[in-house]
Parts: structure tokens; C-alpha cells; sequence
């Protein structure tokens, strides 16, 4: 009885601070400011922590499938709380689709960056570690290599520098907007007085427990692995990546073509309704 007042209490707090209007209108603009001033915290941060080994396990676990993660919870949030109001299948996977669009652009960023990269980068071998000559400033001399590609520049321990944007910021941006989003919906969803049992809440703190974690791992990058200006560009990329999807085409309604917003068709008897 305690354990479920407990949830229900830590559930209606949480539902209720992502559902309001400021933290929905101003939660972008919060993660733009992290971004951009989290590298300062570079001059504070002890080298000597845990988290600024990159082999830590916070990175290893998450951020490496953190699109996996993301998809886990949020998506088993979305399509239990779309079946349990309207049990329509179709309802529940038209919802569902939203994640598999943002997984697409996610992994065609991907691809586009690694194109980029290979096209405007090139390959160097330091002098140094094939012929002991001596280093100027503590670098070492770099010869070019011609023709090879980034995997194999890497693979063959040599050094590959070209125009990069950071993927481990746009991913943890991307996640972070989408969970948000994904999520506010079940502020309204409660006070119309929405079936909510102990599993849909519980997924609803399992998506929350996410976003602090998305956020603190981004906040960990920023100021143990500072890097000017790949990591605003893979923010940047992040935040126009949800404004498109969010604030652009998914305002169109819900149709063949488009997903719709979350919550559109849940609250509402007609199909392009919109939580109150």
C-alpha cells in the first residue's frame, strides 16, 4: 500500500512538471544553454574522476545503444498508453511510428556525418612513432597519407582529422527532446482521469529516471570531453532535428503521410483532437 501511494505521489509530481506549459515551452531552450556554457565546466571538473575515463561504465552501458534505450522504455510507454484509451492497434503503431521516423533520421545523420567526414577529412601518420624523430611543443610531426578512408586511417593506428560533427551530442540531444515530448502527454492523460495502473506508471519513471540520465551523461561530455565546435554542431543538429519532426510536420495532423503529435486522437472522440 505504502510502495503504491508512493508511486502514485512520485508519478502525479513528475507528470505534472513535464506536462505544464513552461517546461514544455522552455525545455529546448534549457539544453541549448547546457550546451553551449556545459564545456566551461571543463575548468571545475577533476581529470582524476571516474567519469572522465571513456571506459567508464555509464558510457559503455548507455551511451553506446542509446537509441536502443530510448526506443525500450519510451516506446512500451507510448503503446501502452495509447492501447489502454483507445485498444486500437492501429492507434497504438501510428503512435509507435514517431520513433521509428526519428530512428531513421537518426541512423541517415549518421550515415550523412560519416560521408562528410571521409569526403572533407584526411589521413596522417605521426613521424615520431615510425622513426623516433623528435616532437615540436610535445606533437609529433604528421605525414600525410593519401587515399585511405577513415576506417582504415584508424584501423591502421594512424590519426584522421576532417569536419566533424559529434554524434554522442546529437544522439543524447535527440533523446532528450523526444522523451520530453513522448512523455508530457501523460500529465493531461491523468487529469482526465485516465485509467493508470501500476505498469503504466511505472514506465512513465522508467522514461523520467531516462532523461536524467540522458542529461547528466550529456552534461559528463560536455565537461570532461570538451570539444569546440563539433559538440555544438551535433547539438544544433539535435534541436533541428525536433523542431522539424515536433514543431513542423507533425503539427500537420495525424494522416497516411504523417504520425501526428503525441496524445492527438488519444483524449479526444475526434481523430484530430488535441489534449486539453
Amino acid at each position: 500500500m505504502f510502495l503504491n501511494t508512493l508511486l502514485v505521489v512520485l508519478t502525479d509530481l513528475a507528470a505534472g512538471l513535464m506536462g505544464s506549459a513552461n517546461f514544455r515551452r522552455h525545455f529546448h531552450l534549457f539544453l541549448s544553454g547546457l550546451i553551449v556554457f556545459g564545456p566551461a565546466l571543463s575548468m571545475w571538473v577533476s581529470q582524476h574522476s571516474i567519469f572522465a575515463k571513456r571506459t567508464n561504465f555509464l558510457y559503455r552501458a548507455f551511451l553506446r545503444s542509446g537509441w536502443g534505450w530510448t526506443c525500450i522504455f519510451v516506446g512500451s510507454f507510448v503503446f501502452l498508453l495509447s492501447f489502454s484509451v483507445r485498444r486500437s492497434l492501429v492507434l497504438s503503431l501510428r503512435h509507435l511510428s514517431r520513433l521509428v521516423v526519428a530512428g531513421v533520421l537518426w541512423v541517415g545523420f549518421r550515415k550523412l556525418l560519416d560521408v562528410l567526414e571521409n569526403a572533407t577529412g584526411s589521413c596522417y601518420e605521426p613521424l615520431s612513432a615510425v622513426d623516433g624523430q623528435p616532437t615540436v611543443d610535445g606533437q609529433p610531426f604528421l605525414l600525410l597519407r593519401e587515399g585511405a578512408s577513415k576506417q582504415l586511417c584508424v584501423g591502421n593506428g594512424m590519426l584522421w582529422r576532417g569536419y566533424e560533427v559529434s554524434e554522442d551530442i546529437f544522439l543524447l540531444c535527440l533523446c532528450c527532446l523526444l522523451v520530453a515530448e513522448e512523455t508530457a502527454v501523460f500529465g493531461p492523460y491523468l487529469t482526465l482521469g485516465g485509467p493508470s495502473g501500476a505498469p503504466l506508471r511505472l514506465l512513465f519513471l522508467f522514461c523520467v529516471t531516462l532523461l536524467g540520465l540522458w542529461m547528466f551523461l550529456l552534461l559528463c561530455l560536455l565537461a570532461y570531453f570538451p570539444a569546440f565546435p563539433t559538440q555544438i554542431l551535433g547539438g544544433a543538429l539535435g534541436c533541428l532535428s525536433w523542431r522539424g519532426l515536433y514543431q513542423g510536420w507533425y503539427r500537420l495532423g495525424p494522416s497516411w503521410y504523417c504520425p501526428g503529435r503525441p496524445g492527438v486522437g488519444l483524449f479526444t472522440t475526434k481523430e484530430g483532437g488535441k489534449p486539453e
